[in-house]
């Protein structure tokens, strides 16, 4: 199992970014797939999950309304589409899979991560 993330860099406040999660081995409409960023010297902080099947999403308070997640099965990725980036969007960006059915995980719950991927917003 494996995931790979792509799609990260540099953008100005206010700027775009789109990052993409490719699954291997697994398939992403079977299983809660989500975001969690990490900025430099904190803990990590979760953003955006799409739930199995329909596709449920969630997002956090910080993110709302700003970022969407979505996936396309015949790609067999998750993205999360940023707009309106602050500098406070600046973090370590991963995505992760969640085998629970029944809510959101917790840090520890994830089963696989990817390998993060760097986004930093300049003033």
């Amino acid at each position: 199992v494996q995931l790979v993330e792509s799609g990260g860099g540099m953008a100005q406040s206010g700027g775009s970014l789109r990052l993409s999660c490719r699954a291997f081995e697994f398939t992403v409409s079977t299983y809660d797939i989500s975001w969690v960023r990490q900025p430099d010297g904190q803990g990590p902080e979760w953003v955006s999950s799409i739930k199995p099947g329909a596709g449920s999403q969630y997002y956090a308070d910080s993110v709302k309304g700003r970022f969407t997640i979505s996936r396309d099965n015949a790609e067999n990725s998750v993205y999360l589409q940023m707009n309106s980036l602050q500098p406070e969007d600046t973090a370590l960006y991963y995505c992760a899979r969640c085998p629970r059915m029944d809510r959101l995980c917790r840090d520890e719950e994830y089963d696989y991560w990817g390998q993060g991927i760097h986004v930093t917003v300049s003033s």
